[in-house]
């Protein structure tokens, strides 16, 4: 991990450098462009000279979408919002040279300015959530602890010997020399119970131990273990992710072409007819006036109420969103949120805990309490998760004081004890075999089943399993009311525990055992046959499917770090049910983004109409543009706050 994390760094240094240059290049340019009024208004220079004053802060704030929109032009794809601010600006700059017409050189700059400082809020937006992500997760490089002192994974050969603690997660695949240990594998493998470990098992990286000190010989070097592999399938995955477009792109390639070709037209037609009709005109005053009036249609065509106002909207939607704990990592992203029709959701740790509680006692001989006693007190000392929650389940045990005595544990079996004269065996089928108690199964129990016998005699069993969230039923009955179509669990888990889960809560489909390489191949197809299928999940294995999803989301609170980096979306608490409100959150920007737009641009047509017949002056347009922008910026704030998603809202999906 520690190579991949060292780059993100770089990138996070990269970002802040970027907005500080550029509130730096929007500084200097609102500087020069005063000192270039300045020199208009006082000295009498010739309009070539102005434009040589004027390109200075033009040039300076506006190279960047100047090159973008010729690397626009170059790679056949010109109809993007680069390509529009461009043609506007250059109008603007041209339209001095026409007879009897007035300079607009100001202009051109302060439609570069206006662009540039919505992409400042947009970059803003993205950062403040990222770093916060970053926060989220550990960048720590994991560290190795060898015989000798600890090093980075990368410095370990194979066949050397590595320790590993309880609690700590395995760096990398290895055998056990010594040592025995519960292993929680859920992050690779989803299968939600812990799994026995002992002297010459193979394990693999990214398991936590839970128990004891193991040691391990590696066998394979670092770039080969199971969780490098994981990072490489979350890289592979992201690369056949379809890049959504942002909201603006998306606007300007239907609008450029029309507002161009429109432009062209109004320079051409109207003055050729005019020649044509009527002999005697000049056609060079002619082409003057239309040429003038065309350039003055493009530089009003220019969006700049949208090009500031809806950044800002995305920024006021980003953080209205991290303000409850949902970290969105950019504005495209909100994009595809708004527009999710299926949720697939991981089941260990994102669904249900993760952790493991007594949910049935089928006592046979004694009552459920003495049951439950018994069971605890043999459990008293152990490390292993089934002994911590048959303890949770009976927490009195401490202070009863009954003499418990010869303790020991029997690997693969169970724990048996002495409590006050009698022998009481804890464990699964084989202790039961092995002491000849009589014991019998419940089928319709779905969990991890501990038997119990006292004196050989078969007392009942206890059921152990995984909980679901108390908010898991919520979140897809939330989805189910904001019209998601279908929602999916794939899982690693067994059958009947998925089966089990699904049933509980009311999940249109599932998909069991799967092995993280088939959770990508699911995805694939559950991908192509809708649009917008967002992801959740939160461990290693999640990683390569929130990377694919069209949305990732991860459950930031206890997810793994590899889950957090490949995923879009991060929801800071663990609950299931602020899926909702963040797609809830995304179509309420998308909406008021949407009323901006339908704002500006009739504002827009109005004046360009007026434009048309020469009826309006450019400051008339200006004047339209500014007061449109404050206008749209105002809505735009609305994002910021949080609205009341409750039982009401009519957030239906958005076309």
């Amino acid at each position: 991990m520690a190579h991949h994390h060292e780059h993100h760094h770089h990138e996070h240094h990269h970002e802040e450098g970027g907005l500080r240059h550029q509130l730096q290049l929007i500084g200097a340019t609102t500087v020069l462009l005063i000192g270039a009024v300045l020199v208009e208004k006082h000295c009498g220079l010739a309009t070539w000279q102005l434009l040589l004053v004027y390109l200075v802060p033009y040039l300076l704030i506006g190279h960047e979408t100047l090159h973008e929109a010729w690397e626009g032009i170059t790679s056949g794809d010109m109809f993007n919002e680069h390509f529009l601010m461009s043609v506007a600006t250059i109008g603007a700059l041209a339209i001095g040279f026409l007879p009897g017409a007035e300079t607009q050189f100001p202009e051109a700059v302060f439609v570069m300015l206006f662009f540039q400082v919505g992409e400042l809020f947009e970059g803003y937006a993205e950062g403040k959530s990222r770093q916060s992500i970053s926060h989220l997760m550990d960048l720590r490089p994991d560290v190795v602890h060898l015989e000798s002192g600890d090093v980075s994974p990368e410095e370990v050969h194979v066949g050397q010997t590595i320790i590993v603690r309880p609690g700590e997660k395995v760096p990398l695949d290895g055998i056990i020399t010594e040592g025995r240990a519960a292993l929680d594998t859920s992050a690779l493998t989803g299968e939600s119970m812990p799994r026995q470990a002992t002297t010459g098992d193979e394990v693999a990286s990214g398991c936590v131990n839970l128990s004891g000190v193991i040691r391990l010989r590696t066998t394979k070097e670092y770039g080969e273990s199971t969780v490098a592999k994981m990072i490489e399938l979350v890289e592979h995955a992201a690369d056949h992710k379809s890049k959504s477009e942002t909201f603006i792109t998306r606007f300007a390639r239907i609008y450029t072409p029309i507002v161009v070709f429109a432009a062209l037209a109004l320079a051409v037609l109207p003055p050729l007819v005019l020649w044509l009709t009527t002999h005697d005109a000049q056609p060079s005053a002619l082409f003057a006036t239309w040429i003038y009036r065309a350039l003055m249609f493009l530089v009003v065509s220019c969006p700049c109420a949208l090009v500031i106002s809806v950044p800002l909207t995305f920024f006021g939607g980003i953080g209205g969103a991290s303000r409850r704990g949902i970290l969105i990592k950019g504005a495209n992203y909100m994009d595809v949120l708004a527009r999710v029709d299926t949720v697939v959701f991981d089941k260990t740790g994102t669904l249900t805990h993760g952790q493991f509680a007594v949910t049935a006692v089928h006592p046979d001989q004694c009552n459920e309490r003495q049951l439950l006693h018994l069971a605890a007190h043999v459990e008293h000392f152990s490390t292993h998760p089934i002994g911590a929650a048959l303890r949770d389940a009976f927490p009195d045990e401490a202070t009863d004081g009954c003499s418990v005595s010869d303790v020991e544990e029997v690997a693969g079996q169970g724990i048996r004890a002495n409590i006050g004269g009698q022998r009481v065996c804890v464990g699964n089928r084989k202790m039961m075999e092995a002491v000849g108690a009589q014991w019998h199964d419940c089928e319709h129990d779905v969990g991890t089943i501990i038997h119990v016998a006292i004196d050989g005699q078969y007392a009942g069993h206890i059921v152990i399993s995984d909980q679901v969230k108390a908010d898991s039923a919520k979140a897809i009955d939330q989805l189910k009311q904001m019209g998601v179509k279908k929602t999916v669990m794939l899982t690693g888990d067994r059958q009947s525990v998925a089966a089990s889960v699904a049933s509980q809560l009311g999940i249109d489909e599932w998909h069991a055992e799967l092995l993280p390489q088939q959770k990508v191949e699911r995805m694939d197809a559950l991908m192509k046959e809708q649009p917008g299928v967002a992801f959740v999940g939160d461990g290693i294995n999640d990683a390569p499917v929130l990377a694919r999803a069209d949305v990732g989301i991860a459950m930031g609170g206890l997810g793994s770090d590899a889950a957090i980096e490949a995923a879009d979306v991060a929801l800071m608490d663990d609950e299931p049910s602020k899926i909702a409100t963040a797609i809830g959150v995304a179509r309420r920007t998308l909406a008021i983004a949407r009323q901006n737009v339908v704002f500006a641009i009739g504002v827009k047509v109005a004046v360009l109409l007026l434009a048309t017949f020469g009826l309006a002056t450019m400051w008339m347009a200006v004047f339209a543009d500014v007061g449109v922008t404050v206008l749209a910026v105002l809505n735009a704030m609305r994002a910021l706050r949080p609205a009341a998603y409750g039982r009401n809202n009519n957030l239906r999906p958005t076309a």
